[in-house]
């Protein structure tokens, strides 16, 4: 390798460490870029309706705003109030729990067992957790802070992309060599077709399997309806993962009153799934990019090992946008363009052998005089 190809490669190695050690704001500044996706959709509706460009932007964003903190205005005050309630009975239940697990030890035989009762196992294996729980409480408190500087910043960065989003996109376009950028213009509005469809299909999720849950538990008699209602739709924006992870809270409460209601909420849940499979996801997913469930789950598990829960939350969007770039620029226009140089002798033709019995002379007529096609003609 010549010296300039080292220096190339030692650069290479420096900008991918930097944008390792920032990986956390380039997931905060694509949570942007997704969320100004879907205002810019809304504002351009709305210029579609009459409206001028800067009236629609301020309409677009006040409602959005004005439906975000009116839906946590009128959520989260009974949310916290029964948040409170659960956490109350979580405890209780995971205290039947343990009773019934005392009362199956009965009808084992007691031999190699320890008499300690179950709970104050529990107790002494909980303590040092909960000693570094409390020790930890101040930074518990930093990350709490930490999450709302990061809020106001995508909240920041997104006001802006929807004000005035072409000096980003063509700054973003001129990365690449001039004769590509046409290309990628087109890259970009087929990633912001797929977001807006996701973004769409997701938010119809979230509602159908939160109305859906708050009525079956409702029919249940399980205690905490809202809740756990808005939990379960709330979770439902992580595929795979936030279904099993809603269904937990539910079937303590539930165990608490009966544990056979228990199990009725853990099928009804499993049903409400699968009808989702079924039904809703063939509507909702007819114009999104198709992800295989393998590679959904795997992208899934990746994102949230190296970048955390904003990872796992993102995960979807990330390969979805992934999936275009991948698709477009690597099997486009690379991989199908790619061919074979033909060997340098296959310009000319080949030389075959000549049959037995035919002279050389015969058999190649420019060994001879030749005949103008003109001359033929004339005899």
């Amino acid at each position: 390798m010549t010296f300039g190809q080292w220096i190339g490669l030692l650069v290479l190695g420096v900008c991918l460490y930097i944008l390792w050690e920032i990986r956390q704001v380039l997931l905060l500044v694509f949570l942007a870029v997704v969320l100004a996706t879907a205002l810019n959709w809304l504002q351009l509706r709305l210029q579609s309706w009459g409206l001028q460009r800067g009236r629609a932007i301020a309409l677009s964003m006040s409602l959005t705003f004005l439906i975000i903190f009116g839906f946590f205005w009128m959520m989260i005050p009974p949310f916290l109030q029964e948040a409170q309630q659960l956490g109350v009975l979580i405890p209780k239940g995971l205290g039947r729990v343990e009773a019934w697990l005392d009362d199956m030890a009965h009808f084992l035989p007691s031999g190699g067992f320890d008499d300690t009762p179950m709970i104050n196992r529990l107790i002494t294996q909980l303590e040092p957790f909960l000693q570094q729980i409390f020790n930890n409480f101040f930074a518990l408190f930093s990350n709490t802070l930490a999450l709302l500087l990061n809020t106001l910043l995508v909240l920041v960065l997104t006001v802006m992309l929807v004000i005035d989003p072409q000096p980003y996109r063509r700054g973003f376009i001129r990365l690449f060599p001039a004769f590509y950028r046409s290309r990628i213009d087109t890259i970009l509005r087929e990633s912001e077709q797929a977001l807006l469809a996701w973004l769409a299909g997701t938010g119809l999720n979230m509602v159908v399997i939160g109305v859906v849950s708050g009525l079956t538990l409702a029919l249940l008699g399980v205690r905490l309806v809202l809740a756990n209602a808005f939990l379960a739709g709330l979770l439902e924006a992580i595929p795979n993962i936030g279904p099993a992870l809603s269904v937990i809270p539910p079937m303590i409460i539930a165990f608490i009153d009966d544990p056979w209601r228990s199990v009725a909420v853990l099928m009804s849940y499993i049903l409400i799934q699968q009808l989702e499979q079924y039904l809703l996801v063939p509507l909702v997913m007819a114009k999104q990019v198709a992800l295989l469930p393998a590679v959904t789950l795997v992208s899934q598990i990746i994102f949230a090992t190296f970048f955390g829960f904003l990872g796992l939350l993102l995960a979807l969007p990330l390969v979805i946008v992934g999936q275009i770039w991948f698709t477009e620029i690597v099997l486009k226009d690379i991989l199908d363009r790619w061919q074979a140089s033909p060997p340098p002798e296959a310009s000319n033709p080949p030389i075959l052998p000549l049959p037995p019995g035919i002279p050389p002379a015969a058999a190649s007529p420019a060994a001879s005089d030749p005949i103008s096609e003109d001359d033929s003609v004339d005899q």
